[in-house]
């Protein structure tokens, strides 16, 4: 883990007037000089609203709109983009057999150059599970899967031929303290939230007793936040965030950038 500050970009595809539009967002954002651009693992566009502890929740009508798949997309990231890391933010465990998943993630990983970060999660939007004929189950049951996914992940990367170009980051988010964060202990590379600065603390000070008592060093994992200003960005600083996320959804008019660009500003400002 390092103390330099890392921007990253989430470039929703759901509703954007085409693939063209999407495809040169990411160009922009490359060219900007952001760290690190994601995708998301969404079959279809999920229509959210802040609840009020500030986490995502679905609205009644979850319409179809323009939506692309990630992992494709990102074999084309891969050649299009030079300098930033690529990812989902996250890819849903239960949509493909994990040693494909780790054998797709290896071969992002060399089209990049070494590029990957490997986001992971348990899946969350039943719309996606439904239409497509996955079994959505209960949060138990998709936590079991995540757990038993990830060692598989792991194991599988080991075995190929030839290797990933580096060992793949692998970035897992949440906070739930009873499966959530045992998880990231164990497995996580990358720990991103959408916490506030008094909860991040909280969590974080739980992470810390939990990775030392799976016998891991607590600075091998860096710690992402989302984006909420720069006054709660010098405070998650403080506290050892060093990766910061922000989202964008397109409109008719295609991506605004002008949030991202003031992170850059604030990224390059602190250095």
């Amino acid at each position: 883990m390092t103390d330099a500050i890392r921007i990253g970009v989430q470039l929703w595809p759901g509703g954007a007037p085409d693939y063209h539009t999407w495809r040169q967002a990411v160009m922009e954002a490359d060219d900007l000089g952001v760290d690190a651009i994601f995708g998301y693992d969404h079959f279809h566009k999920p229509f959210t609203e802040p609840s009020e502890d500030g986490l995502p929740e679905l609205l009644a009508e979850q319409p179809d709109v323009n939506n692309f798949e990630g992992w494709t997309a990102l074999a084309s990231w891969a050649e299009l983009t030079n300098r930033p890391e690529i990812g989902l933010l996250v890819t849903g465990i239960g949509y493909r057999n994990p040693d494909l998943l780790a054998d797709m993630a290896r071969t992002v990983d060399h089209i990049s150059g070494g590029r990957l970060i490997l986001g992971l999660g348990a899946g969350w939007y039943e719309k996606d599970y439904t239409v497509y004929g996955y079994e959505f189950g209960t949060v138990k049951s998709r936590m079991d899967l995540f757990e038993q996914s990830l060692a598989r992940i792991e194991r599988r990367l080991t075995q190929l031929v030839p290797p990933p170009v580096r060992k793949i980051p692998i970035l897992i988010g949440g906070m739930g303290v009873r499966r959530t964060l045992p998880i990231v202990a164990k497995h996580a590379d990358i720990w991103h939230t959408f916490a506030s600065v008094p909860e991040y603390r909280r969590k974080n000070a739980l992470l810390k007793e939990l990775v030392a008592a799976v016998g891991r060093d607590e600075k091998q994992i860096e710690r992402a936040v989302h984006w909420t200003g720069r006054e709660s960005g010098e405070a998650f600083h403080n506290e050892g965030v060093t990766f910061f996320t922000t989202e964008i959804h397109p409109t008719d008019e295609g991506y605004d950038f002008s949030e991202l660009k003031d992170m850059i500003a604030w990224r390059d400002e602190s250095r």
